[in-house]
C-alpha cells in the first residue's frame, strides 16, 4: 500500500531504528514506546490486521516474537514483558498495518494492565462461549 507508514518503513522512505529484519519481517523501535525498547514487529507485505495475516505468515511469526521478548528482556534489563496485537480502530489500531507489540515491563513502571470483571452471571459466560464457538 502506497500511503501506509510503516510500508514505506518497509521500502525505506521513512527512517526506523531497526532491531531485526529477515525477507518476511521487519521489527523497530516504536517512537511513542510504553518503556524505551518497545519494538513493533510488521510482516512486510501490508496486511491490515490479524484477521488479513494467511496462516503461514502467523506461523511464522511466531518464533520470531519469542525472538524478540527475549531481546528486549535482556537488551533493557526488564523485569517482564508485554505483547500486544491492537486489531481495529476500537481495539486502539492507530496503522492499519498489522503489527505485534513487544514491550518491555518494569516493577513500578507506571502502567497497569486493563482490570476484569467477573461475569454477572454463570448463565451468561456459557451464552458467550456459545456464540464464540458457534463461530469458529
Amino acid at each position: 500500500m502506497t500511503d501506509c507508514v510503516f510500508c514505506k518503513i518497509v521500502r525505506g522512505e521513512i527512517p526506523a531504528e531497526k532491531v531485526y529484519e529477515d525477507d518476511n519481517f521487519l521489527a523497530f523501535l516504536d517512537i511513542t514506546p510504553i518503556n524505551p525498547g518497545h519494538v513493533l514487529l510488521i510482516p512486510k507485505e501490508h496486511y491490515e490486521n490479524l484477521y488479513n495475516i494467511p496462516d503461514e505468515t502467523m506461523q511464522k511469526a511466531g518464533p520470531i516474537i519469542k525472538k524478540l521478548a527475549l531481546m528486549v528482556k535482556k537488551g533493557t534489563d526488564a523485569e517482564g514483558v508485554n505483547l500486544g496485537m491492537n486489531n481495529e480502530k476500537a481495539a486502539g489500531q492507530l496503522v492499519p498495518h498489522a503489527h505485534f507489540h513487544i514491550m518491555p515491563r518494569f516493577f513500578n513502571d507506571g502502567h497497569e494492565l486493563w482490570h476484569g470483571l467477573p461475569y454477572p452471571s454463570e448463565e451468561l459466560m456459557r451464552q458467550i462461549a456459545e456464540k464464540i464457538k458457534n463461530n469458529i
